[in-house]
Formats: C-alpha cells, structure tokens, sequence
C-alpha cells in the first residue's frame, strides 16, 4: 500500500505555489475527465487554479472507455480515472496516441454481496457480476484466487482470463457487466465485483460492506493498476498539465482522500514528487 510522504503542509504549499508558474495572462482552460460523482480532491486543485488564472472544469463520464476516446479527439485535455494499464492496453487496441504523466490513486477492486458474507460460503455454481473489461477482470479473478475460490495458470500474468483458470472447484460462473451496473447486478447474482469510483457512489465502505478486498499491500508506482493523469502524448510535456500533476501530489489533496474517501481512495504518490 503506497502513502503519500509526511511533510509539513504548510511548507511544502508554499514551496509548490510559490514557484508555480504563471497562466493568467493567457487565461488558459482545462477540460479533466473524471469517472463518478466522487471527485472531492479536485476541488483544492481547481480553487489553486483558478487563482493563477485557470479555469478548470470536471467532465464526467459513466464508463471508463470513454474518456480515452474524449482524450484522443480533443474533447478534454486531461483525464483522471483509469490505472496504468487500461489507458494502454485501450491505446493499443484503438490507436490512441495518450500517455500517463503522473500517479493519482489507488483504488482495490472489491467483492459484495446481498446473499454470502464470506467468499468461504459460495455454494456450488455461485454467479458473480465482472466488471467486462480485460483490466477489471484480470483483478477479479487474482481476488478469487487469492481467497481460494479457483486457481489460475501459474503464467497468467496480471491480468488473466477465464481461459486461464485451471481448477474451479465450485463451478463458479462468471456474467460480464458494464462497471457502472455492476452495483444493480448484486440483486441477481451471489457476488458483485464493483470498482472503487463505482463503489463510492453508492455509499459502500470497503471495511463495512465488502466480502473480500484486493490486497494492494507493497505495490509500487510500476504497479499497472495504479490510476493515472493522462494526457495526449504530444502533450505530456505542457507546463500547464505538468503544473496540475504537481498541484495533484500535495498534502492538501493527501488529507482531502483520507477524511472523504479512507481506505477507498489510496495515494499513490509521493509528496513534491
């Protein structure tokens, strides 16, 4: 588990901001896509911009595909709501020119249930909803082995597939979904993974409500699931998009994530960078 570096707040806001480079005379604009409703650690960063003469705006979407295709036509110039890994495996598939400029959060897949407590009580042919996507359901299916519902090929990689399960002692089935269903599948189904923007939304708590939580303990800024700012590639370098990365790894984003979000929001950067 990644947490940001104890600093002194108010020395290192006045390090960052006190060299922070000037826009207002060009009075520049930035589009950001977000996924989810749960965006509470944008709100610093939009107040610091707007006072160096930024206008910031939030564009929300409802599924993690779209941003990266907003992104690549010019929609938005930012986005912040995806790990590592999707923004590539998506810009290989589709030809997108994005690139990931700084770390943002971590948020663990989780496990929920309205009929089993535990994952120990799945009966035999337990249905469990999967978020559809490659990324989200290589992590589901690691969850599951972990807590010793099934076992996975031992090269399968970060992100296995059904094709890779070599025991399924419980005949589990799987019904692929897309992530923001995922919370009105738990009425038909014994388990539903929902990813952690997801989970927000509709007020579950990680240490309350889930049956299981990945466990992202000891995962490193190279670790693929690490969520991440991206930008067009031929952008990446832009003092702008730099600057808010920076604005982004601050104390004050740092305790905005622990008092709203606690263990469903982690940093995963390191103050100052």
């Amino acid at each position: 588990m990644i947490f940001a570096k104890v600093l002194t707040a108010a020395a290192a806001a006045a390090a960052l901001f006190a060299s922070a480079p000037s826009f207002g005379a060009d009075a520049p604009s930035v589009k950001i896509g977000v996924v989810g409703e749960n965006n509470e650690q944008w709100k610093p960063i939009i107040a610091r911009l707007k006072e160096e003469g930024v206008t910031a705006e939030l564009v929300k979407f409802n599924d993690y595909a779209l941003p990266n295709r907003a992104l690549e036509d010019g929609d938005i110039d930012l986005h912040a709501c995806m790990t590592g890994e999707f923004l590539r495996t998506e810009s290989q598939a589709h030809g997108y020119h994005l690139t990931a400029i700084g770390t943002t959060i971590i948020t663990p897949l989780a496990v929920f249930s309205k009929k089993i407590k535990s994952l120990s009580e799945i009966p035999d042919g337990a249905s469990f909803a999967v978020p559809g996507d490659p990324i989200t359901t290589g992590r589901a299916l690691r969850l599951l082995e972990a807590n010793g519902v099934l076992k996975l090929k031992e090269n399968a990689g970060w992100t296995p597939t059904v094709k890779d399960i070599t025991e399924n002692p419980h005949q589990v089935q799987f019904h692929f979904v897309d992530p923001g269903n995922a919370f009105a599948a738990l009425e038909d189904v014994t388990a539903s993974f929902i990813n952690g923007e997801f989970a927000v939304d509709h007020g579950l708590s990680l240490s309350r409500d889930a049956i299981a939580v990945e466990n992202t303990h000891g995962w490193g800024l190279d670790n693929p699931f690490v969520n991440v700012i991206a930008s067009r590639t031929a952008d990446k370098d832009k003092p702008l998009y730099q600057h808010i990365v920076d604005l982004y790894h601050t104390d004050e984003v740092v305790k905005v994530l622990h008092d709203t979000y606690g263990e469903a929001y982690i940093p995963a950067f390191t103050v100052g960078r």
